[in-house]
Formats: structure tokens, sequence, C-alpha cells
């Protein structure tokens, strides 16, 4: 299943005023890349997919509809679930938005390596 063409653009409207920002397809889904680190993606399952601080996640946790992110049975630190109904909303997308963005403008600009 495709990700959710309606989340990813109110993932776009969020977005939009950040510098260095690219989207990607991937996984099924549609990461938008600040500086080349994923903030946040549409997933295929209606939900969203977010890069947090490994250090302040536990917080989120605590939010209905977010859990550790899994991928072939493993939690992977410092990436969120958010359940469908917890981007439900604009504001809560804009929530999310700035929380993945935050933690990513943290981390140091990804870089292209040069063809050889």
């Amino acid at each position: 299943m495709p990700y959710d063409d309606e989340l990813a653009e109110r993932i776009r409207s969020a977005i939009a005023a950040e510098p260095g920002v690219t989207e990607k397809k991937m996984f099924g889904g549609l990461g938008f890349m600040v500086d080349g680190h994923m903030a946040i993606a549409a997933a295929s399952d209606g939900g969203a997919m977010l890069r947090v601080d490994p250090e302040s996640s536990a917080d989120l946790l605590a939010r209905p509809g977010v859990t550790p992110m899994e991928m072939r049975g493993r939690a992977m630190t410092g990436w969120l679930h958010l359940d469908p109904a917890s981007v439900a909303t604009d504001e809560s997308v804009a929530a999310y938005v700035a929380t993945g963005v935050a933690y990513v403008r943290t981390l140091p600009p990804k870089g292209r390596v040069a063809d050889l």
C-alpha cells in the first residue's frame, strides 16, 4: 500500500518554510529530508515515521498512538511510529514535523561524495 497522499501534503505544508528540504520515496513511504537527514515520513500504513532525539523519546512514547519504530522485528533507536489517528489534524502534523526538524538540525549536514 502506498503512503497517504493527503498526509504527505499536510507534512509538505508544515515543512515548506524549512531550508534544505527534499523528498524521497522509500520503503513504500515518502520521506522528508532536511540537509540529508530524514525528519519525518508519510508511512505506507497511513501513519508517519518520526526521527527524534533518543534521549527525549520517552515523553513522546507516553502519547496515544506513538510507539517505537520497528524494522524486521527490531526497535529502531531514535525513530517513532505515529499511528494514523495521531497525525489526523494539521496541528498534530505540524507539531511532529517541528519535533523531527528540530532534532535533525542538531546533526551535521550530510554531504554527497563526488563521483570518481
